[in-house]
């Protein structure tokens, strides 16, 4: 489900120049900075006081013995369900705000006439930071396309923006700390590049949709009055409802399949099917998540369940990587601009990307 993970953004008005009042400007920024504290400080507060709520609504209220299945997954999901809201609420709300600096057609502007081992590397990191979904990736590739940007450096670009998304570095920095998070997006980025790069040096422009090279290019860039911070805190707003809104019941989901296998799955089991010394099991987890349906926010937490039972990080990651990356719906959409052997050749090279994170990663760590 990567659709949920598309952003509101800020679309100034061109030729419009930013209405400011000079007097007035310093008291506003100082009620914002104040107000901003206060919320960080209440949610702060909120987020300390999760794990004995949920202690004391799992043993306390419900009375669930201690140390047996049922509870441990009760309890798994009482605290995991407003722990990962509240990290996506404040994420959400941040990647807002940084995406209202990078808008689709500044992507563009950056990319169209880069040399394509530049553009590689740049469409690789502006994918991280640019708004992106599923439903947005026919007319983002015909934007690029149609910008004069190459094959290879729009297919990083493909690759890089739903797999490396801030809300999923996040989250993973939130629940795992800062080596995985820069070990995900580390490798992710790798992937994105060296997929691109590959693409392009194949030459397949005669296996996009001809009708797709026929559309005149449109303009890009233009005079706009540049956002300012209260319509950044409002982008950041928007993103919040728009993404929290459509996203929260597929967390949920996710928390309660990583709550069964907390509770019921026996330690160290994970370790038989995804560990290390299973030379398929590499193979097996990028082909379980293909079909799967899901975004970082609702894959994370079965992440963090499997990691927990005894699961290899090169295999999880793997795992996570086919979800988010080689999304099925996704190549139902890309179809419409795509032929089928062009489809194919992206998902044999990503997929050859991340099989050989996961091996080097069981490998190395």
């Amino acid at each position: 489900m990567n659709e949920p993970l598309s952003l509101p953004v800020y679309s100034p008005v061109p030729g419009k120049a930013a209405e400011t009042n000079a007097p007035t400007a310093a008291p506003h920024r100082a009620r914002l900075v104040g107000s901003g504290i206060v919320l960080l400080a209440l949610w702060y507060a909120v987020y300390r006081g999760i794990a004995p709520l949920a202690d004391f609504l799992t043993y306390g209220v419900l009375r669930l013995a201690r140390e047996t299945p049922f509870a441990s997954a009760i309890s798994f999901f009482l605290y995991e369900v407003p722990k990962v809201l509240l990290l996506l609420l404040l994420i959400v709300f941040g990647v807002g705000i940084v995406r209202s600096f990078f808008t689709p057609e500044k992507t563009r502007q950056i990319l169209a006439g880069k040399r394509e081992s530049l553009g590689n590397v740049l469409a690789s990191l502006l994918g991280v930071v640019t708004p992106f979904c599923s439903c947005s990736a026919v007319p983002m590739f015909i934007g690029f396309v149609t910008a004069g940007v190459p094959l290879g450096v729009t297919f990083s670009f493909l690759v890089s923006a739903p797999m490396v998304n801030e809300v999923a570095l996040a989250l993973l920095f939130g629940l795992f700390g800062w080596k995985v998070a820069a070990l995900y997006a580390g490798t992710g980025l790798l992937v994105a590049l060296v997929a691109g790069w590959v693409i392009g040096r194949l030459k397949l422009e005669r296996w996009v949709e001809p009708w797709v090279y026929a559309i005149p290019a449109g303009e890009v860039g233009g005079d706009f009055a540049p956002p300012t911070w209260v319509d950044r805190i409002g982008a950041g707003k928007a993103a919040v409802k728009e993404i929290v809104g459509k996203v929260w019941p597929y967390v949920v989901a996710g928390i309660a399949v990583g709550a069964g296998i907390h509770g019921w799955v026996p330690a160290n089991f994970m370790a038989g099917i995804m560990g290390k010394q299973a030379w398929w099991s590499v193979p097996l987890a990028v082909l379980i998540g293909i079909p799967m349906y899901s975004n970082a926010a609702g894959i994370v937490p079965v992440v963090q369940a499997l990691l927990g039972k005894g699961a290899a990080l090169g295999t999880v990651l793997a795992f996570m990587m086919s979800v988010i990356g080689l999304s099925l719906p996704e190549f139902v959409i890309l179809r419409k601009v795509l032929r089928p052997a062009l489809i194919a050749v992206f998902a044999g090279v990503v997929g050859t990307g991340i099989l050989i994170v996961g091996y080097v990663f069981n490998f190395v760590l």
